[in-house]
């Protein structure tokens, strides 16, 4: 989904006698009528949206399932990268070439790419969920009352529909409130949506080429720059050292590290990741990786986003195939090594049980200190023992 992963897990709660359950649904969405005042919402606009809203049961049941952070990176990299998924992008390349070659122009943003985002979100649109997202909001915002995420999207919601752009009907999307093709939340759909010909309310639902321009706007807004790819797919030389994961590419380059391609490396900053470890893939990424990530917060999505972009674009496949024997921790046990990395002074991230670069740099800081090789910043089977050892 675009922009928000949930960052935890619905609190349980108590049931309460199905009046009692209603009643206190109803009184949290009244009192977020100041919030949608505020922000330009009418009274009746407001008390019309909100008189038949019920919570959605099934919205508490899939918050769990985020398969970016409960599955190897590999196996959902082969699944969202898959030879069907390459050849509808490239089809549909040649299907809306003329404006890819627009927004292209406009935005900087590779058609690739653009296309990539447009099959990850939804399937080129055959996944874009059907769920009514005015109530999915509502239930989001009710639950987990330690965030304002869900609220704000909500009253997002209540903009569109004050300001007349869509209506009630057409704010269809996934459980977790994003809408349309390219799963823009509504304050995404605010903020980034535009329209491909530049006149009336961007159609994201039905019209693919409001969906690739809207696509292009949210990453060129979110910072991409078009003189950089998003990374390099790269050959480490024998026995390299790991004293950093970043550094500039000319710093790699003279360390001896090639791009898999047989290209020149580009210029800028690279942080070097090995998603399996030192005995598979490695890439360097370079910042336009980051802005990927503002898409949606997980390796596991804008690694495969960026090579679904490449493989639609006709450049080959990963160079170096992922290792059969891989570790995967549960949620909790991530959390735990982040706890204990802290415990250390070597991570400073947040404790939410998912590896990101915070924790790929505190893991490889533990490895340097520890004299573990190689320091490639992966999480191995025995790291949980060895932080329990260490912080003892």
């Amino acid at each position: 989904m675009a922009l928000v992963v949930l960052a935890a897990l619905m609190p349980a709660a108590a049931p309460m006698p199905a009046g009692a359950a209603e009643s206190a649904f109803h009184a949290f969405l009244e009192s977020l009528w100041p919030r949608a005042a505020a922000r330009g919402v009418s009274r009746a606009t407001f008390t019309q949206t909100i008189a038949d809203i019920t919570e959605d049961p099934s919205v508490p049941v899939a918050v769990g399932k985020q398969p970016e952070f409960e599955r190897l990176l590999s196996a959902y990299f082969k699944e969202a990268v898959s030879p069907t998924r390459i050849a509808r992008g490239r089809a549909l390349a040649g299907t809306y070439r003329s404006e890819l070659e627009t927004v292209v122009r406009r935005y900087g943003v590779p058609s690739g790419i653009l296309l990539a985002a447009w099959g990850m979100e939804s399937d080129f649109g055959r996944d874009r969920g059907n769920k009514d997202v005015v109530r999915s909001l509502a239930t989001l915002a009710f639950h987990p009352r330690d965030t304002d995420i869900f609220v704000n999207e909500f009253v997002s919601a209540l903009v569109i529909l004050e300001q007349g752009r869509l209506p009630r009907g057409r704010l269809i999307g996934s459980w977790a409130g994003a809408m349309g093709d390219p799963q823009f939340m509504p304050s995404a759909y605010l903020k980034y949506a535009v329209s491909y010909r530049e006149t009336g309310a961007p159609d994201i639902w039905n019209n693919p080429a409001d969906t690739l321009a809207s696509i292009g706007h949210f990453l060129r807004a979110s910072g991409w720059n078009p003189a950089l790819p998003w990374g390099v797919e790269v050959v480490l030389p024998e026995n390299f050292a790991f004293k950093t994961l970043h550094a500039d590419f000319r710093d790699f380059a003279a360390a001896g590290v090639k791009a898999a391609n047989g290209r020149a490396l580009p210029q800028g900053r690279a942080t070097l990741f090995l998603p399996a470890g030192a005995s598979g893939p490695a890439f360097l990424l370079s910042d336009n990786y980051w802005v990927l990530k503002a898409y949606n917060n997980s390796d596991s999505y804008a690694l495969s986003l960026a090579c679904l972009g490449d493989r639609i674009e006709g450049r080959s496949g990963l160079h170096r195939a992922w290792p059969k024997n891989q570790t995967l921790f549960s949620r909790s046990e991530k959390l735990e090594i982040q706890k204990l990395l802290a415990k250390l002074n070597l991570y400073r991230g947040t404790f939410d049980g998912k590896f990101g670069q915070a924790s790929r740099d505190a893991i490889h800081a533990f490895q340097i200190e520890a004299g573990d090789a190689p320091a490639d910043g992966a999480a191995r089977a025995d790291l949980l023992t060895r932080l329990h050892a260490a912080a003892r």
